[in-house]
């Protein structure tokens, strides 16, 4: 997104006070991070990655982490600090931002994880971790299997339509015996309540977002992502959260010869859509007291 509309963007907000965080969230592709950079130069800052996928250090061009020339425009944190092999939840990720709240920076927090900006502005239940057998039993069980087995109080609470939403549920019932409502009601006090952020929703236009998705992959394409996934072939695990990141498993495919590289662009631009809408239905349930815009507003035209 170029930058003067960047600028733009900023300048229907409403002015953010000086030092407190700043929360931007967004479906993918809707320039959250071209904002957040962008307030970080005008008002100071560290810009504080709020996404799950950007979180690996085997992924820039795939998960569309800021570049390195944008890394050094201003100071970035939790971007590729997590190994490829390693599990990692909100929990983890409440952890790692905790020291970011309170430090000499303001942090401007953004990303597309919905269940991160959950955590840290309504509080987390301290569930106890999943047992690796019960994991590996609910890898091998279909999305309906794992749906039959949960609690109704746990299905009207979640996106039955996530795997990883109702895995996590599963697990959470079968290792502790109570349902993920249950855990969720004893839920302790936000690390960072909402009154006490300046939370942006970046509201994008459907078509519009539509447009930049489907121009998205053949723009990875030319950053290079053929050449990163192929770097990753003789760790690649299907398994492994950081290898399930959109465009990876429909390049790795296209790497062994298993589909053309055409096939590869239409899985991953459907996979795409498909979490975009996901997350604008977060978005829309969970971000009503948030500052609303539509960044089409600024580009089109």
């Amino acid at each position: 997104m170029a930058k003067n509309a960047v600028g733009r963007m900023l300048s229907l907000l409403p002015r953010i006070p000086d030092g407190l965080p700043v929360l931007i969230a967004g479906p993918t592709a809707s320039g959250k991070s071209a904002l957040a950079l962008e307030i970080a130069e005008r008002t100071g800052g560290i810009v504080v990655n709020a996404d799950a996928s950007q979180v690996y250090d085997c992924w820039r061009i795939i998960s569309a982490r800021p570049s390195v020339k944008e890394e050094s425009q201003a100071p970035h944190a939790l971007y590729g600090h997590v190994a490829f092999d390693q599990t990692y939840s909100a929990g983890h990720w409440l952890r790692d931002v905790t020291p970011y709240l309170s430090g000499k920076q303001r942090p401007i927090i953004v990303g597309g994880t919905g269940l991160y900006f959950t955590s840290l502005t309504e509080g987390m239940a301290n569930i106890p971790a999943t047992p690796p057998k019960v994991r590996e039993t609910a890898d091998n069980r279909t999305l309906q299997e794992l749906l039959a087995e949960l609690s109704p109080s746990t299905l009207q609470g979640i996106d039955t339509q996530n795997r990883a939403r109702v895995q996590r549920a599963w697990e959470v019932e079968q290792s502790t015996g109570r349902s993920l409502a249950d855990w969720h009601s004893e839920t302790p006090p936000p690390l960072l309540p909402l009154v006490s952020a300046y939370p942006i929703i970046v509201d994008a236009d459907r078509d519009w977002l539509l447009q930049r998705i489907n121009a998205r992959f053949d723009q990875m394409l030319a950053s290079g992502a053929i050449e990163e996934v192929e770097a990753m072939r003789e760790k690649y695990d299907p398994a492994l959260p950081a290898c399930k990141a959109i465009g990876v498993p429909e390049i790795m495919a296209y790497i062994k010869g298993e589909i053309s590289l055409a096939d590869a662009r239409e899985k991953a631009t459907i996979a795409t859509r498909q979490f975009a809408k996901r997350q604008r239905t977060w978005c829309r349930s969970r971000t009503k007291d948030w500052y609303r815009f539509d960044p089409s507003a600024v580009t089109i035209g």
